[in-house]
């Protein structure tokens, strides 16, 4: 029995819908609400993102701006003349008040002027486009190792774990994903540093040169996504292989792949997915300790180098980059687990 029929089996008949479930019979009204409500889950969606953007970036910039330091000073060194920082001061518009600074920065978001960065003279711009690519990578090529491991594992312990089996497999699994969760994805990336930098120089552990640069950091960001997604894979795997209709398809022997993958594993993917989206939208946060180990020509990399000089530009725009890119993750998944759901009452929350 195919998901689709399992679906169909526990939904009422249309000749007894109206009786059973005390709903009305479908009218031209009832079938043109779901255009409604996605417009509702649209609109709605839309304004949490602008908000969430106007405080991500209402943030960075005051947190950034009392932060110790003078960025002009750090920028033309100690020995520069009053005068001189005076007037870069005043050409970068340092010498406002905080307030006069917020609205001239609100204004040129508004229209697509991150600004220059204090330090180089270098648009900000420029410096997003040369490296949101490598970061992008990066964190994608993370989150499909994650999910090609973790949903394989997960599942195939729940098989071999049901009803209470294989108890040292069960706690070894327990212990082995617990363990790399509790480990920080800087600190597992120094440790791989050290291991094949050190220890057994057999991989780069810096830059970005060749297809080999990709497999220290990528690892480093998927291991831990990847111990919580098979716990979580596990425990969703055991619910659907306890279900009736699971033990139905048992005691029609059919082929091992056909009960697994057509009937268990679409059953257990809409959690799997909604943390699989929650965890893209923390390795995209998380590229930037991780570019900073290996030395990554990464968003992460240059965020980290102009918080340290205190790069006012450079720090707001990367930052307004990194929490579009989160928020238009969890946009998506909000989207699919919508359409996953087919009585749409994800689109009503």
């Amino acid at each position: 029995m195919s998901v689709v029929q399992h679906w169909h089996r526990e939904t009422p008949s249309p000749q007894h819908g109206a009786a059973e479930t005390g709903r009305p019979e479908a009218t031209g009204t009832s079938r043109r609400r779901p255009a409604a409500v996605w417009w509702r889950f649209v609109l709605r969606r839309a304004g949490r993102t602008l908000g969430s953007l106007f405080v991500i970036v209402s943030v960075a910039f005051v947190v950034v701006r009392l932060s110790a330091g003078d960025p002009v000073r750090q920028a033309l060194g100690p020995t520069a003349p009053p005068s001189l920082i005076a007037e870069r001061r005043a050409q970068l518009g340092l010498d406002l008040p905080l307030w006069r600074q917020y609205a001239d920065y609100l204004g040129g978001l508004l229209h697509g002027d991150l600004g220059t960065s204090i330090l180089t003279g270098q648009p900000v711009t420029d410096v997003v486009e040369g490296r949101l690519p490598k970061s992008l990578a990066l964190a994608a090529l993370a989150v499909l190792v994650t999910l090609l491991i973790a949903v394989p594992v997960g599942l195939t312990t729940a098989v071999l774990t049901r009803e209470g089996r294989r108890r040292g497999l069960e706690l070894g699994f327990n212990g082995a994903t617990g363990l790399t969760t509790a480990v920080p994805e800087f600190l597992l990336g120094t440790g791989l540093v050290i291991a094949f930098g050190i220890w057994w120089p057999v991989l780069p552990v810096a830059g970005s040169d060749s297809t080999a640069s990709y497999v220290l950091p990528v690892l480093a960001l998927a291991a831990p996504s990847s111990a919580v997604i098979a716990r979580v894979a596990r425990v969703e795997g055991l619910k659907v292989l306890g279900r009736d209709y699971m033990r139905t398809a048992r005691s029609k022997r059919l082929p091992t792949a056909t009960l697994y993958l057509r009937h268990a594993l679409p059953n257990m993917l809409t959690a799997v997915l909604t943390l699989a989206g929650t965890t893209a939208a923390g390795m995209v946060a998380a590229t930037a300790l991780v570019e900073q180990v290996f030395n990554w020509p990464g968003l992460g990399y240059a965020l980290i180098q102009a918080i340290s000089g205190r790069d006012y530009n450079i720090v707001g725009g990367i930052a307004l980059v990194y929490a579009t890119l989160i928020i238009l993750i969890n946009l998506f998944v909000d989207v699919l687990l919508a359409l996953l759901d087919r009585r749409t009452t994800l689109l009503e929350r």
